[in-house]
């Protein structure tokens, strides 16, 4: 994992670099993976519908409506998703405490995993029913290179949103460094070091030296004071 520090990022307030930020496997799944959802959300909505000689418009894939709408749904929440962690990496080094990353870490291995899953319906689905499509329901082969554009980019999109999964477990296993973080970063106080008194050796055993000096003008607050004697006349 690139970084250190807490949960694959260093402490907060660091500079942000995007060269590096660009170069970083996470921004390049995230990128393809929006690429992808456009792909498959776009084919369909352009050309994933036909017209059979009547008004009513029938879904490319065995007139299957909730093969297009799955398809489309799909689409466009990896769009939204992938925006918003783009987003979430963009500010998750500005982000100082250490239970708001983890559950931003945690948040992000849920949605991926989800979403792989999501991705990978959506390959089996649209793959099952163009299976199933009638070459008469499809005149000019109208609408083929969009049904196979979508079953391609949902399996690119398993890939790529199981690649984000991998990446965020790993930075949620890579936890926070601890040594980071020290008492004086914590309350802003140095340490104190507590008094031990000096030692000395006598005969073979150490035992303390207590060499505290009374104070000076009081060797004669213990002593008792003289008594009074009445004068004789």
């Amino acid at each position: 994992m690139d970084g250190v520090g807490s949960f694959g990022a260093g402490l907060a307030g660091a500079v942000f670099d995007p060269v590096s930020f660009i170069k970083q496997p996470t921004t390049i799944l995230r990128v393809l993976s929006w690429v992808f959802s456009l792909v498959v959300f776009a084919s369909i909505v352009n050309e994933g519908y036909v017209n059979l000689g009547s008004e009513r418009l029938h879904c490319v894939f065995n007139k299957n409506g909730d093969a297009c709408n799955y398809g489309v749904f799909c689409g466009v929440g990896g769009l939204l998703l992938c925006s918003f962690f783009f987003l979430v990496d963009v500010k998750f080094q500005q982000i100082s405490s250490i239970k708001d990353r983890k559950k931003v870490v945690m948040l992000e291995v849920g949605v991926s995993g989800f979403w792989t899953f999501l991705w990978f319906v959506s390959f089996c689905f649209l793959t099952n029913q163009w299976s199933r499509t009638a070459p008469e329901d499809l005149p000019l082969n109208q609408g083929a290179d969009a049904a196979r554009a979508s079953i391609t980019f949902s399996f690119f999109s398993v890939l790529t949103w199981a690649g984000l999964t991998v990446r965020a477990v790993q930075k949620y296993l890579l936890g926070t460094d601890m040594t980071l973080f020290t008492t004086d970063h914590l309350d802003g106080v140095a340490p104190v070091t507590p008094y031990l008194p000096p030692t000395t050796t006598t005969g073979g055993a150490i035992e303390p030296s207590d060499n505290y000096q009374s104070p000076p003008f009081t060797e004669g607050l213990d002593d008792p004071a003289p008594t009074y004697q009445v004068p004789i006349y």
